[in-house]
């Protein structure tokens, strides 16, 4: 991705119905949390640089493999 490059994201769509406002914005919600929508928008809040993004990976697959082995036991 080159940089100032914009990525769209595909709109999200909720009817609001007999339930009411409420039950939408609650279903919203659930959407876009399972869309994975809220995650992104937190990643691309703050650049990281691709070697920070590494080490965070790294760390990451580090700490699922000591539970994983602590699960195991």
């Amino acid at each position: 991705m080159a940089i100032g490059e914009a990525v769209q994201l595909k709109p999200v769509e909720v009817q609001v119905g007999e339930k009411g406002l409420e039950r939408a914005i609650k279903h919203l919600k659930r959407k876009m949390a399972s869309e994975g929508i809220l995650r992104e928008l937190k990643r691309r809040r703050h650049y990281m640089k691709p070697s920070v993004r590494r080490r965070k990976k790294e760390a990451e697959a580090a700490r699922r493999r000591r539970k994983r082995a602590k699960m195991e036991r």
